[in-house]
């Protein structure tokens, strides 16, 4: 019997770890998606002469993502994440700015 439930639990891990695997792939895929907008946003903010860092805008994302955030990452976590996101979409906007 022991072996029989260390089965299923192998088992059960395999098929999590497929699911994580599908969705991680789906995340670089958005990630990405975001990451093009970002680029457009850089190109659109070079021409108009704006600046990359728009403090008002990064604080309107951070807050949107913890409202619709439904667990079980706690705010903190989410924030942390889109902190980290936005730093690198803002990298991406900032070679934008330089023509690259």
């Amino acid at each position: 019997l022991h072996s029989l439930a260390a089965g299923r639990v192998v088992e059960t891990l395999a098929g999590h770890r497929e699911r994580i695997d599908t969705i991680d792939a789906e995340l670089v895929a958005l990630l990405n998606a975001r990451a093009g907008h970002a680029l457009a946003i850089g190109r659109l903010k070079h021409a108009a002469g704006l600046p990359v860092f728009q403090p008002e805008r990064e604080a309107a994302v951070l807050a949107h993502v913890r409202a619709v955030n439904q667990g079980p990452l706690d705010d903190g976590a989410i924030t942390r994440l889109f902190e980290r996101i936005i730093d690198e979409n803002r990298r991406l906007e900032r070679l934008a700015d330089a023509g690259r």
